[in-house]
């Protein structure tokens, strides 16, 4: 019989590239000619945002946030060793990178073979040339994807009901999305090298707004013509957890051990419209953490997926579906990095 464990942990783009460039994507919207002019005032902001900007434009806070973070990885790297898994299946979400207008599935299991990774390109999220680990951006990376694992998975989803879609080969992008790569970069933050084979599980979490405004160099964004319907949504949470759930279920019938990661950061400030002066809703992923916390993330099942994209939490499901498959369990939360500045509040958890 298999084993099971389960890590949450974000792949926000901050801690691959140097403190000074945090706070990128603030200053990106505070450059932009389309942004009011009282959100560009700091007199106008919360005061904990004004705590965090300072008067270095958020150095130091950046320092404290990696800090906080980064200790997480590495503990939840030292607990995935402990485990020692046969197979590391990720829940990530794609923005826009693999799946675009063609062929949008709500999840999709990859079963791809070895491929190679590249870790550390650029994004649109920040100006760095360079990274923490000085590497070059076109260094790659080759990891196992395990196609039997992959097989096992989206065939016992069916048969439990869930109508997965699978592939075993990209669609548009060249490589991994994001939030896969930057998992295992994460889990691997000092270059120890990733030995695991990994199941790349995509969840449609941007739903509605998966064609969200592509940033440019500027500050200024493009915006996609809407149509007269909306487009359809992402999966429900509960339709998430009972995924995850069945995952787990599937794991500990099969002769592997199994580690599942829900990877994502919290809010995002890019999505929630909540806000003039354009931060994360951190009262709602306080309410998220008081859940894990006391062991009650069961009741993430019932969240709204309205609410969920309100707060701009679209990425969550990603832990929904963590939670689903820890049903039972109480997480150590390994680090928060509460955040008015950097775009987005972070969580690193394991479940043992």
């Amino acid at each position: 019989m298999g084993q099971v464990m389960g890590i949450g942990l974000t792949h926000a783009p901050h801690f691959q590239f140097p403190d000074e460039n945090m706070a990128d994507l603030l200053k990106f919207r505070l450059r932009n000619p389309d942004t009011p002019a009282a959100m560009k005032d700091p007199a106008n902001w919360p005061e904990p945002m004004r705590r965090e900007w300072g008067d270095d434009e958020g150095l130091a806070a950046a320092r404290a946030h990696r800090a906080e973070l980064v200790r997480g990885f590495r503990e939840a790297r030292e607990a995935l060793e402990e485990f020692a898994p046969d197979i590391v299946l990720i829940w990530g979400d794609d923005q826009y990178e693999n799946f675009k207008e063609d062929l949008v599935p709500p999840f999709c299991v990859y079963g791809l073979g070895d491929l190679d990774c590249h870790f550390f390109e650029q994004t649109y999220a920040t100006t760095a040339t360079t990274n923490v680990w000085n590497e070059p951006t076109d260094a790659v990376t080759r990891i196992r994807s395990d196609v039997d694992a992959a097989n096992l998975f989206a065939a016992g989803l069916m048969g439990k009901g869930f109508d997965v879609s699978y592939s075993y080969k990209l669609h548009h992008a060249a490589g991994l999305s994001h939030a896969f790569v930057r998992t295992m970069l994460y889990l691997d933050y000092d270059r120890k090298g990733w030995p695991w084979p990994v199941v790349p599980f995509h969840v449609n979490c941007y739903g509605s707004d998966l064609t969200a405004p592509d940033f440019i160099a500027d500050g200024r964004s493009v915006v996609r013509t809407e149509q007269e319907f909306p487009r359809p949504p992402a999966p429900s949470p509960w339709r998430c957890y009972d995924l995850g759930k069945a995952v787990a279920e599937l794991a500990e019938a099969s002769p592997w051990r199994v580690a599942v990661i829900g990877s994502s950061s919290w809010s995002h400030a890019f999505l929630t419209k909540k806000f003039p002066a354009g931060h994360a809703d951190v009262a709602a992923d306080r309410a998220l953490l008081e859940d894990l916390r006391a062991g009650q993330q069961h009741v993430w099942r019932d969240l709204d997926l309205e609410t969920l994209r309100a707060a701009g939490q679209h990425e969550f499901l990603n832990w929904v579906c963590l939670a689903g498959a820890m049903e039972g369990r109480k997480a150590e939360v390994l680090s928060y990095g509460e955040s008015y500045i950097f775009n987005s509040d972070k969580c690193v958890a394991v479940f043992r």
